[in-house]
């Protein structure tokens, strides 16, 4: 947790009004966007559960890392919500809810720089949710292996691995996709000029100008 976060959270436990507010600007963009890839078009609904008990519970926050606490308090809120809607996370992430990514510190993050265009956000939704929570909570969420793990309930090296994999798996997905993809530079460098006669060809329009300024 850096200096200002942990300034925040302490002047928040205070009662600081504008420190929970700095709390909440920081920490819901990614937050939303993780809740997002666990209950879908509810996120916001789940967001708001979360952010009530947060603020509740904030004075019982005795150190640590406070974007675990505060991400844990919204993934049991997600899955208490999945539960009453009786359905399982599937993990539907929309491009528009996960773009602007971040990447790791460690291995994920040279592959997390892969995580970059709308095709490859897409492509996380197709992961085993194992490896995609943990994409998420690296990714989105910017938490290092340790916190993740202790979301999760998993050991450190099992998210790092999963996170790992899964970033791997979406750069091969999308290496796949950009193969099969065709090109149209070609096309597009040399128009076809349109024929007015046998064996002539029609005038070429005069290129425009730029304008200046």
């Amino acid at each position: 947790m850096t200096g200002e976060l942990s300034e925040a959270v302490a002047a928040a436990q205070a009662g600081d009004e504008d420190a929970f507010r700095f709390l909440y600007r920081s920490l819901q963009p990614g937050l939303l966007r993780y809740l997002t890839a666990l209950v879908g078009g509810d996120a916001e609904d789940v967001a708001s559960e979360a952010w009530l008990q947060i603020s509740r519970d904030l004075p019982t926050f005795t150190g640590g890392e406070f974007r675990a606490w505060t991400v844990t308090i919204a993934r049991n809120r997600a899955m208490d919500h999945l539960r009453r809607q009786r359905r399982r996370p599937s993990l539907p992430v929309p491009v528009q809810a996960l773009s602007g990514l971040a990447g790791d510190a460690d291995t994920a993050e040279r592959a997390g720089e892969t995580i970059g265009t709308e095709s490859a956000l897409a492509l996380i939704a197709t992961l085993p949710p194992r490896e995609a929570e943990a994409v998420l909570l690296r990714a989105v969420i910017g938490l290092d292996a340790e916190s993740a793990g202790r979301v999760l309930g998993r050991r450190a090296g099992a998210v790092r691995t999963a996170a790992h994999r899964g970033l791997r798996r979406l750069a091969s997905l999308l290496e796949r996709s950009d193969a099969g993809r065709p090109t149209d530079r070609v096309a597009e460098a040399t128009p076809p000029h349109p024929r007015t006669g046998r064996g002539r060809q029609a005038p070429t329009a005069p290129k425009a100008e730029p304008a200046d300024g």
